[in-house]
């Protein structure tokens, strides 16, 4: 293999025009020095590459067998750094996000309609996934960063950059009208059907540890995949609903819904972007973020 691969540029080029000048004025150098790198080729080489004809030079046979392959791989570096420049012009590439029902709805949403809108030509793949699931995801460097919801281990390397306020609510429908108005204590949650969320997710961990550590210990009546179905749920006077408030603002405008009040108020929480510090984003991501944080 010859030392310096820049040989095998003037040879394409060459091979292709079948012309030293052409070849030349298209490496903007000059004929003596195209033809002094092809003689180091082929002594490199130990081969002939070229014969004169009538109207320029032509491959030998070895010539053409070796230009089949250096034309193969030129032509696709060619490509590659086409490729990498339209990524850097944002006309291509993909958008890896993590991101929770609640945080996509509530926050993500609006933001990808307008990125959509300004680099149509970029994929957007969104894992909708609860907050321990997108961490686990950031960790294997399977998505570009996650919107998650608090409370989470923050661990070592993870940068945390706080968006958006979240409010936690119990919320109930007409059969338990006479708890409305009233200022209760979270003790009497004990007595009620509540509806939580299933699995491990940050809001059922946030609440949890909320109310045991101020004493109450509850068996919830129904625990549901999603927050949209806690409300539906609650609409139809099946239980109390522990929801993140915009699940069911709609309803609380509306009077279908009713807020439990308490004599101890919930602390908010937020939506976080977190991101891998020691990762390296592409530019797809970069843009993103910046229109996010």
């Amino acid at each position: 293999m010859a030392e310096n691969l820049e040989y095998y540029k003037v040879f394409y080029h060459v091979a292709k025009c079948e012309n030293l000048t052409a070849a030349a004025a298209e490496l903007s150098v000059s004929q003596p020095a195209v033809s002094q790198v092809l003689k180091q080729l082929e002594r490199s080489l130990d081969t002939k590459l070229f014969l004169r004809a009538s109207k320029g030079i032509r491959l030998t046979e070895q010539g053409q067998i070796l230009y089949e392959y250096v034309r193969e791989g030129y032509e696709k570096i060619l490509l590659g750094e086409k490729m990498v420049s339209s990524m850097l012009r944002l006309d291509c590439g993909e958008l890896k996000i993590g991101a929770s029902d609640m945080t996509l709805k509530y926050y993500l949403l609006p933001f990808l309609e307008k990125f959509h809108e300004q680099y149509p030509g970029i994929k957007v793949t969104v894992n909708n996934a609860p907050t321990p699931r997108t961490l686990h995801l950031l960790h294997q460097g399977k998505i570009d960063f996650g919107v998650v919801s608090a409370p989470f281990e923050k661990r070592q390397n993870l940068s945390v950059k706080e968006v958006r306020e979240l409010e936690d609510v119990f919320v109930a429908g007409r059969k338990f009208i006479q708890y409305k108005n009233r200022m209760l204590d979270l003790q009497e949650l004990e007595e009620l059907p509540i509806i939580f969320l299933e699995g491990v997710t940050s809001t059922g961990t946030y609440m949890g540890d909320f109310l045991r550590h101020n004493g109450v210990r509850i068996s919830p009546e129904f625990e549901l995949a999603t927050s949209d179905m806690i409300v539906q749920f609650a609409l139809r006077s099946l239980g109390v609903g522990c929801v993140v408030r915009d699940f069911a603002q709609e309803y609380l405008e509306n009077g279908r819904l009713f807020e439990l009040r308490f004599n101890k108020i919930i602390p908010k929480r937020q939506i976080c972007v977190v991101t891998e510090e020691k990762a390296c984003q592409s530019r797809a991501a970069k843009e993103f973020l910046a229109m996010i944080i």
